[in-house]
């Protein structure tokens, strides 16, 4: 009989009434910020960051935190190419049924990943970064807002995008599992990863964070894979989508 996990309920402060979704993404990725290791899970409250999730591809059969085939002295010394990352131009899809409030697509992508330099940058972004003046595409990349059909109040985000690959417009309805984009390293990016937050209106500069769960995926716990439902994927943890 297959396991099931049951998480939403007993699960850290703050989340005890979540918005359940569906997971964006397809076969196998890692959390590495999430509100079920700590709120703000960015350590920050702004752009309706508070309770979101990063997610990234990783290469299960090396010790590590390994995003690209490079070892990590040349990750760190030469760096390598980002679309050769295990993560970049996976499919993003729809979380819900809803609405394109926002597509943003056109922002550069830098070609070359060299972890020192993102590193730098994302620290340099922190300390300089004025959301009035240079918007939100200065940190999200290329992004979709959707707004959901059941709660109008409920907004995603998915951010980061690769260049190109936005394949929604503004206006248009999705249904839940449709294709919105793909998996890139744009904006305030460390590396290919999707960033995916819910928020309580459409414009992050002024909406605040709402939780939200997973309605199903299976996790690797005790070296086998476990189906959660309704769950906050650990930090670290190994995830991947059911169908």
């Amino acid at each position: 009989m297959e396991d099931r996990i049951r998480q939403a309920g007993s699960t850290p402060g703050g989340l005890s009434d979540p918005v359940i979704v569906d997971f964006p993404l397809r076969g196998e990725w890692t959390a590495v910020n999430t509100p079920a290791h700590r709120i703000p899970s960015h350590g920050t409250d702004q752009l309706g960051q508070r309770y979101a999730y990063d997610l990234v591809r990783t290469d299960p059969a090396r010790r590590g935190m390994h995003l690209h085939p490079a070892g990590t002295i040349r990750s760190y010394l030469i760096g390598g190419r980002t679309r050769e990352c295990y993560g970049w131009g996976q499919p993003v899809h729809a979380p819900f049924d809803g609405k394109v409030v926002r597509a943003v697509d056109g922002v550069p992508e830098r070609a070359w990943l060299h972890v020192t330099r993102e590193l730098a940058l994302v620290l340099k972004n922190a300390v300089t970064f004025r959301p009035d003046e240079q918007g939100v595409a200065a940190l999200a990349g290329n992004h979709v807002i959707l707004r959901m059909d059941d709660e109008p109040t409920i907004h995603a985000v998915v951010a980061h995008l690769t260049t190109g690959s936005v394949a929604v417009e503004e206006g248009m309805a999705v249904r839940s599992g449709d294709l919105i984009g793909r998996v890139g390293h744009t904006g305030n990016s460390t590396a290919p990863h999707l960033h995916f937050q819910l928020m309580d209106g459409p414009d992050p500069l002024r909406a605040g964070g709402i939780p939200c769960a997973f309605r199903a995926y299976e996790a690797h716990r005790g070296g086998r894979w476990v189906r959660v439902e309704r769950g906050f994927p650990r930090k670290g943890e190994r995830i991947r989508s059911v169908s």
